[in-house]
């Protein structure tokens, strides 16, 4: 079980400051296209550059939000149950949500293999699509795989008798 957090703490750190690269880069552009519209020669391809980064940025930043348990989580109907019966909900959630990732994470990298064989750019910059698109494709990957690590530490309680 330790070996498997490992390896989802050592790629989430490598895609989440991969994403940080990504989200500098959208800054950087957006104020050098806002200066270079003051003197009339805005960046060409900005929007699909913006684009392309921010859902790299998102993807990428999906598993490490689950490792930090960072994103949102409406409990209102399960606080008043029982410890052990939001125990439960909470593993059945973790095993719903990784097998619903990996089916998104399979679906978008069939649609990227689509896009690679129709040989699909974009319309100012003619960047070809499907790298981009297996990108977000993995980072539904490894989200899919750190709820697995989840739903697996449910059943491995670790020190101290947490579970």
């Amino acid at each position: 079980m330790r070996v498997l957090e490992k390896i989802n703490d050592w790629v989430n750190r490598i895609l989440v400051f991969m994403g940080g690269i990504f989200l500098v880069a959208m800054m950087a552009l957006t104020c050098s296209n806002i200066f270079f519209r003051m003197v009339w020669v805005p960046v060409k391809g900005t929007f699909e550059l913006m684009g392309y980064f921010g859902a790299l940025a998102a993807a990428f930043a999906l598993g490490h939000t689950q490792m930090k348990k960072g994103h949102i989580a409406v409990d209102v109907l399960l606080n008043s149950f029982p410890a052990k019966v939001r125990a439960f909900f909470r593993v059945v959630n973790h095993a719903v949500c990784a097998v619903f990732f990996f089916i998104v994470a399979w679906q978008v990298a069939l649609k990227a293999a689509n896009l690679m064989r129709t040989h699909e750019v974009t319309e100012t910059l003619r960047i070809i699509y499907y790298p981009f698109t297996y990108a977000v494709a993995f980072g539904c990957l490894v989200l899919s795989f750190g709820l697995f690590v989840d739903f697996m530490s449910s059943f491995f309680p670790k020190k101290g008798g947490e579970s």
